[in-house]
């Protein structure tokens, strides 16, 4: 039944589950590769279909700016319209509104806003979030909520937690159970673990099919943040799915993993292939160094991705500074394979008992790398 979600194998705080969608169950851990725009940047649907992720990212900030959502609607719906069948997570776009700190004006009703194409004003509110969102057709909808930068004071993250949860509240009404599209609420709070406790105890009692943790990675150090989602993640609600939006590294993953996180999205194994870095086992290769100029491996002898099957790291490199596009699609697919290979890994490992012995192995050899 969609919405359903089944933890299926433990490990101390990991677990393996299985998330129902009305596209496919999604295995858990997983990783969700960002499309942003309707399109995983650098990859054709059936390349990304290759690589087969659980579930895709798109951002309604993004589609509601163009082609509008109107326009997909009509079109079929966000799947069609992307030629992707499996399950869809949009990000509600507050991160997005909330990072354009000279455009935007909030307040209760919602946040009033300059599109950073053509600077047109837009009003986007929680209820209109959720609405967009499911005439988009989506599997997985995000609340709307508050997302203050980091460092941020004490009554700067209490407001965002407080007003976050009002508009989680009215983006539940909006979208009752029984839908198709699930509906994730945004646990707020920054580093603080109370804030963090109130914030997931009033979206707990509002109810709904998954929880995220959002507001990390907005410039924080890694460790202050590894820590406040070690306390944070076993607060959520333990039948449904955990959510760490935007998180991160390798490295990052395997640690929220062992904190009972289930899903991540991110944008860097995409953006570090268009520009010219490859996440590989022996660690992160730089194409523009000149070590790679005549080496006639791959970039890492241990994927059995297409691109590493087929092609030597100096030919990546010279794509590189000819400045050929064809570096990016190869770039983006070995980089996601070696995300997406990752999460597999993990979860055998949560499944066989040997999540800890593995995640030794991943941060000693610094496969994680940063």
């Amino acid at each position: 039944m969609t919405g359903e979600f089944s933890v299926v194998a433990r490990e101390g705080g990991a677990r393996a589950g299985e998330l129902a969608t009305a596209h496919g169950v999604v295995r858990t851990p997983a990783f969700m590769p960002v499309g942003t725009a309707a399109s995983v940047k650098g990859l054709a649907p059936w390349e990304l279909e290759r690589l087969a992720p659980e579930m895709v990212l798109a951002n309604t900030y993004h589609l509601l700016l163009r082609p509008g959502i109107g326009a997909i609607e009509a079109l079929g719906g966000l799947h069609r319209f992307m030629g992707w069948p499996g399950p869809i997570l949009t990000d509600s776009g507050g991160f997005q509104v909330f990072s354009l700190a000279q455009r935007r004006k909030i307040d209760d009703g919602g946040v009033t806003f300059r599109s950073h194409i053509d600077g047109a004003e837009l009003r986007l509110t929680p209820e209109g979030c959720v609405e967009a969102q499911r005439r988009l057709g989506v599997d997985v909808a995000m609340a709307l909520d508050v997302c203050p930068a980091l460092p941020a004071s004490r009554p700067e993250l209490e407001a965002a937690v407080a007003m976050t949860s009002r508009w989680a509240a009215r983006c539940r009404a909006a979208l009752p159970p029984g839908d198709d599209t699930m509906l994730f609420g945004i646990v707020q709070g920054g580093l603080d673990l109370d804030l963090r406790r109130r914030s997931v105890q009033e979206l707990a009692a509002i109810g709904f099919e998954g929880y995220a943790l959002g507001g990390f990675s907005v410039g924080e150090p890694p460790g202050a943040m590894w820590e406040a989602v070690a306390g944070s993640a076993p607060l959520l609600p333990q039948r449904r799915p955990r959510y760490l939006m935007g998180v991160g590294t390798p490295r990052d993953i395997v640690h929220a993993v062992a904190a009972g996180v289930d899903l991540f999205d991110c944008v860097m194994p995409t953006r570090n292939a268009r520009n010219g870095l490859l996440h590989t086992s022996r660690g992160p290769v730089v194409l523009k160094n000149a070590r790679w100029k005549g080496t006639d491996e791959p970039p890492d002898p241990a994927c059995g991705c297409p691109t590493c099957r087929r092609c030597s790291t100096a030919y990546l490199r010279h794509l590189y500074l000819a400045r050929e596009a064809a570096v990016v699609v190869l770039a983006t697919v070995h980089n996601l394979h070696f995300f997406l290979s990752l999460m597999r890994r993990v979860r055998w490992a949560i499944m066989a008992g040997r999540f800890a012995e593995l995640r030794g192995e991943l941060l000693a050899a610094e496969v994680a790398d940063d």
